[in-house]
């Protein structure tokens, strides 16, 4: 078992000491929700899924637009509290760094990163902007509209057949961690 050097709380501090933008922050908060909802279905550490997912964009706003950092820098400012493999897929989950996703946990960390963005920008389309309205048919609906949500990428996405888990699996597991965390997101 892998021995983790923070807690849920030290973790939030960290991310209000380092991230000002609130989209980022719930962004954060839903990638978090998602990967404690992978580590329960695959049997892994959930709250150290839950805390890698949380801190993933630690370091956005300090590398100004340089997303050839990005990742790289989380993974240093993280390196005292996080083990490697924790570290390796904060790197990985951004593919500018030429770090690849390898690890279950390394695309974990990807597909949820890239799933978020869909089920929310789903959310806010729906009528009363809640994701209690979205359901697993119209993600499937929205990701295949490629003029919907053009930011996601759909490929990361896809990569969740690679752990071993089925399309529609995968966007039902994120959909219901993002239902858990609406309030927290506004959403």
């Amino acid at each position: 078992m892998v021995k983790l050097m923070i807690l849920r709380k030290e973790a939030l501090r960290l991310l209000n000491e380092n991230i000002s933008n609130k989209n980022l922050k719930k962004h954060m908060i839903a990638v978090s929700a998602i990967m404690q909802s992978l580590a329960r279905k695959f049997c892994e550490d959930e709250e150290i899924w839950a805390l890698t997912g949380l801190l993933h964009d630690i370091d956005y706003e300090r590398v100004e637009g340089n997303m050839d950092k990005h990742g790289l820098i989380s993974a240093e400012m993280l390196k005292d509290v996080f083990p490697e493999e924790f570290l390796h897929a904060i790197r990985a989950h951004n593919a500018r760094t030429g770090v690849k996703a390898e690890s279950l946990l390394d695309k974990a960390l990807l597909s949820a990163d890239a799933v978020s963005g869909l089920i929310v920008a789903a959310a806010l389309v729906m009528p009363n902007k809640r994701l209690s309205e979205v359901r697993v048919e119209t993600l499937k609906a929205k990701f295949r509209d490629r003029s919907f949500a053009r930011g996601v990428d759909r490929g990361q996405i896809e990569a969740c057949e690679e752990m071993g888990l089925k399309f529609e699996e995968f966007l039902e597991i994120a959909l219901k961690a993002l239902q858990g965390v609406s309030d927290q997101l506004g959403l």
